[in-house]
């Protein structure tokens, strides 16, 4: 199983990051995603409504790619484990946390942003890295850094990246796929806006296809 998801996580090439005030916004905020080609979301325990939102998602559209982030603690991650998450990102490494994950046969993703926090989750037992907060830690060119001594490692950059940096980070051997909050924003959700959602979703699955295709 955390080997089928991985390669999910590679084909889709993006991962839209979800933060929901409202769980009745989950179901047409993944059918909009899922019209624009990206049948797949993390939804975040930032709020309230993530753990019901992650639930109904499960429950209402089975097919989809559904997991967790922003899982912080044991019992967290025991509750998204039987909400069927499908995959468990935390915003930092957890060993532990990544232990129950595996254990449970579900892929963790932690979170790290320097050598050796890398290194501490790889040995953890992940099979992708959260690459966090990567704008703000420097972008493509500390990722280009990286890419030396950590040519078998996967990451999944989050934190900044939006539709003009995407191809540069899908560009790099290391990166599986990326993080993306631009694609629902928590105005779009809020306003309702899933027709704009549904075209984000469409211009970025463009580009995950136009860079994938050259590579």
């Amino acid at each position: 199983m955390v080997a089928a998801t991985v390669a999910r996580v590679r084909a889709l090439g993006l991962l839209p990051v979800v933060e929901l005030g409202n769980a009745r916004d989950a179901l047409p905020l993944l059918d909009a995603l899922a019209a624009g080609g990206l049948p797949a979301a993390e939804i975040t325990l930032r709020t309230p409504a993530g753990l019901e939102a992650l639930r109904l998602l499960r429950q209402e559209r089975p097919d989809a790619f559904v997991g967790a982030g922003t899982v912080r603690t044991l019992a967290e991650a025991e509750r998204v484990l039987e909400a069927g998450a499908q995959f468990v990102v935390s915003p930092s490494t957890y060993p532990e946390l990544v232990e129950l994950c595996v254990d449970a046969g579900v892929p963790a993703f932690p979170g790290a942003c320097t050598p050796s926090e890398i290194d501490a989750a790889v040995r953890a037992g992940t099979p992708l890295v959260k690459f966090f907060p990567a704008e703000a830690m420097g972008g493509v060119v500390f990722l280009k850094a990286l890419a030396g001594p950590f040519r078998d490692v996967c990451l999944i950059p989050t934190g900044g990246v939006n539709a003009t940096n995407l191809a540069a980070y899908l560009e790099l051997p290391l990166v599986a796929a990326c993080g993306g909050s631009w694609l629902v924003a928590p105005r779009l959700v809020r306003e309702r806006a899933f027709d704009r959602v549904e075209v984000l979703a469409r211009e970025a699955v463009a580009i995950v296809a136009e860079v994938r295709g050259r590579g």
